[in-house]
């Protein structure tokens, strides 16, 4: 028996894109001028253990009373995050900044872990840095991507197959 839906697959999925953005769709927007105002809605721990260059740190128990003097523009473009995928600060701050009247906010899907995991760069007291890309969170082009590789079957000159 088919699920029915009150909306279609095409539908939901083009209404998630509009609430969302990642890492590295992020970097790109600010990248070329365009960029979102950004809110850390961490504690004051996690904003100083490193944060997005530029963010504003409003941490989410706080974001409702001070939104309003340090938000004043409800028609700017927000992009809010947490610390990763197992946090949801970033979707109740996105759902108090709506309940609000914020007509443009996102949520930064994967946090500031996978800001961080994608070699961006990162903000903390001490100035700016960035770690190496996790290959699992950010494809790196191989050094030697044009190397042909042996099939993972292949028998080399031992009759064995190759590993």
């Amino acid at each position: 028996m088919a699920m029915q839906t009150i909306i279609a697959a095409a539908d939901f999925f083009a209404a998630k894109l509009s609430y969302e953005t990642d890492p590295t769709d992020l970097a790109a927007s600010r990248g070329a001028g365009a960029g979102p105002v950004v809110i850390d809605t961490r504690s004051l721990a996690g904003w100083v253990q490193g944060r997005i260059p530029g963010a504003i740190h409003i941490p989410g128990p706080e974001l409702a009373g001070r939104a309003p003097s340090m938000l004043p523009d409800r028609d700017a473009h927000i992009v809010v995050y947490c610390w990763g995928p197992g946090c949801n600060g970033s979707t109740k701050a996105a759902f108090t900044l709506a309940s609000l009247g914020y007509r443009h906010v996102r949520e930064l899907i994967g946090g500031f872990e996978y800001w961080a995991r994608e070699g961006l760069a990162i903000e903390t007291d001490a100035g700016r840095t960035r770690r190496p890309a996790d290959e699992l969170a950010a494809q790196r082009p191989s050094p030697d991507a044009d190397t042909p590789r042996p099939s993972p079957t292949a028998k080399g000159n031992d009759g064995l197959t190759q590993q």
